[in-house]
């Protein structure tokens, strides 16, 4: 079974890289599940533009070709889009008990309880960039208050990784915390796919041998390589039917 997995598009707000998620999307496999893990949007109440309705747009026509799988997020709840076609919906999906998917807000017990704290934060980085600070997601802004950051990202991890060693899962993948890492504690393997709303982005790959964590530029590669080497295997049986070929790719 392979996958892509991706998370926190956040398509709609000012920050989501639209030109560096289009031109990872087109190379997308049609022999993997795309999974959308959650805050695939950023309001389900704020009017889109076209551009960003042409993305959600995209994701129904791709699931008339392949699975296309929507994990809801915290900033998602609810939202179903307008072209759903065969988009499948889920609040956490699995594939087999090889990797558990979920979002991430599901494992967060610091956001729940400092409802007051991020409302007061939000509020102040707004009136920061009003200001004229450089404008960023208020996610990678909170990277500058490290303690709590930090904490917020441990909590969910350990949480998650917890969920997996008791429901028998070898991997779990969050969002959320908008932190990429990928890490063993207890013999589970914990991924995060962190965000699209800076540099540099990534997914989480799946396939029979591996579940690996990428820079979404590095996948890029992988597949021209990969591409590289079939046509290279390719012309060698055809020269020669009986030589062997051997290729060593990244």
């Amino acid at each position: 079974m392979n996958a892509i997995i991706v998370s926190d598009l956040h398509i709609g707000s000012r920050y989501f890289l639209y030109e560096n998620f289009t031109q990872f999307f087109e190379n997308i496999p049609q022999d993997h599940e795309f999974i959308l893990n959650g805050d695939i949007i950023d309001n389900p109440y704020a009017k889109m533009k076209s551009a960003d309705r042409q993305i959600l747009d995209r994701f129904g026509e791709m699931s008339l070709r392949q699975k296309v799988v929507w994990v809801r997020g915290n900033h998602d709840n609810g939202y179903v889009p307008d072209n759903l076609a065969k988009i499948q919906i889920k609040q956490h999906y699995a594939l087999q008990k090889r990797l558990f998917i979920t979002h991430g807000d599901f494992f967060d017990e610091v956001m729940p309880r400092s409802r007051i704290f991020i409302k007061t934060f939000n509020m102040l980085h707004n009136f920061r960039i009003k200001l004229g600070a450089r404008p960023v997601h208020v996610a990678q802004y909170a990277k500058k208050w490290k303690r709590f950051y930090t904490y917020l990202r441990k909590n969910v991890m350990l949480n998650a990784v917890n969920y997996a060693s008791k429901n028998g899962f070898k991997a779990v993948t969050c969002g959320h915390t908008h932190y990429a890492e990928e890490q063993f504690i207890n013999s589970i393997k914990y991924l995060n796919t962190g965000s699209w709303t800076e540099q540099p982005t990534y997914c989480v790959q799946v396939t029979a041998n591996e579940i690996r964590l990428k820079k979404t530029s590095d996948f890029a590669e992988s597949l021209k390589s990969s591409e590289t080497a079939t046509v290279h295997v390719s012309s060698a049986h055809h020269q020669n039917s009986t030589q062997a070929v051997s290729i060593i790719t990244k």
